[in-house]
């Protein structure tokens, strides 16, 4: 049976959730599901925006078929080719023969390349300021490469002013029956699911993403209709005020977020102090055990927090395997504008603080603080003084 939601009068939320999958693009976890949007509109002309993943390709195909009520789609629109929005394309092109396809050139040589089918004279391809009239609405094409993808486009209705954004402004998460995000309480359940989604996902591509907020800042929305969470009806700054603090790579707070890895208990303990002690000055902290927590939530913290501190102990003669792991992957994402401080231990050689601050070295407007701790095994009492220290430089460095 179907399950479709509607969004206005003439435009259907036609996607479906899946809460089996347990790694989003077999890296990150997904406890709460994910959702695969897709949307219909209904005017003189059909048209379909998107697809569905595979996993729920039956359930997609079932809700598009009571949406259109007897109808054909005229127009699939193809804002991003990636499989999990893309899976239903086969099935789509055969059933419906005379289905336009409206993409971009590379758009385009991405089918190709997915899918083997040359969709030759069904294709309308169209570039950054074309329109696509249906009847009542108007449609604009916005090119957003690198969002996260190079053929990424998101389209503007601006008959309705509704943006359907492709990967933007999504969240991890099933919908769970709602629709809207207004309809939960979304700051407190899910927005730390989007600021994971978007820093893991997309944060890589800050000035990408900035370039398209630009381009939007430009035209008037009422509505986001993202390929992943929730449609944004209301209070749409929220959402978009985060995105230009993510992209920019600006802390959302004033805080220290401190990462640790230890084998036998004494780096953290190091880091337990130094948390608490950042605490009694009424410093805000959070603390992860990157043997423990998944990175993919590692970073997100770290986008989210102006200053960060790193304690690894040393093995085999370099960093800690998660640590670095970790370190690695917040230089990949290009992590910039933070202050950080590290803290190593090793019993015979104590190397991992010099190779954290060479691969910290590479991201942009890194400030590494010079008081490291160095232990040797495990602390001592005469280095709870270098801790108070480190308080004081971190404390020093946040602005006045």
């Amino acid at each position: 049976m179907h399950c479709i939601k509607k969004i206005t009068d003439d435009l259907t939320w036609v996607g479906a959730n899946d809460r089996r999958l347990a790694m989003f693009e077999g890296v990150y976890s997904v406890p709460n599901g994910v959702s695969y949007n897709a949307y219909l509109l209904h005017d003189e002309k059909t048209v379909l925006f998107d697809t569905a993943d595979r996993a729920v390709k039956h359930r997609f195909m079932e809700n598009l078929t009571e949406a259109l009520n007897g109808r054909t789609p005229d127009y699939l629109i193809v804002q991003h080719v990636e499989p999990d929005h893309s899976a239903g394309f086969s099935d789509l092109f055969d059933r419906y023969p005379d289905m336009k396809i409206v993409c971009n050139e590379r758009t385009m040589a991405f089918i190709k390349q997915f899918y083997d089918l040359d969709i030759g004279f069904r294709a309308h391809i169209v570039k950054e300021g074309d329109t696509l009239n249906t009847g009542r609405h108007n449609l604009h094409f916005i090119m957003a490469p690198m969002v996260h993808w190079p053929e990424v486009m998101v389209t503007y209705d601006s008959t309705d002013k509704i943006l359907f954004s492709a990967d933007a402004f999504g969240s991890f998460g099933a919908l769970n029956g709602a629709i809207f995000a207004d309809e939960v309480d979304y700051d407190k359940d899910y927005m730390d699911e989007a600021r994971r989604y978007y820093t893991n996902i997309v944060g890589k591509y800050g000035a990408q993403t900035a370039a398209l907020l630009k381009k939007a800042s430009e035209i008037e929305i009422n509505m986001i209709c993202p390929l992943h969470g929730f449609v944004w009806r209301k209070d749409l700054q929220n959402i978009l005020s985060k995105y230009m603090l993510w992209s920019s790579y600006t802390p959302e707070e004033e805080g220290v977020m401190i990462a640790y890895a230890s084998v036998y208990g004494n780096t953290e303990n190091a880091a337990e102090i130094l948390a608490s002690r950042l605490r009694d000055r009424g410093i805000k902290t959070a603390m992860y055990d990157v043997s423990v927590t998944p990175k993919a939530y590692i970073l997100s913290a770290a986008f989210r927090w102006s200053h960060l501190v790193f304690a690894s102990t040393t093995y085999n003669a370099g960093i800690f395997v998660t640590m670095e792991a970790l370190i690695n992957d917040l230089v990949a994402h290009n992590i910039q504008n933070r202050t950080a401080l590290i803290i190593e231990n090793g019993s015979w050689a104590s190397t991992s603080g010099g190779q954290i601050r060479q691969m910290l070295e590479r991201c942009k407007n890194i400030t590494i603080l010079e008081n490291v701790l160095s232990i040797k095994s495990s602390l001592k009492a005469e280095q709870l003084l270098e801790i108070d220290r480190m308080v004081d430089a971190l404390i020093a460095s946040f602005p006045v």
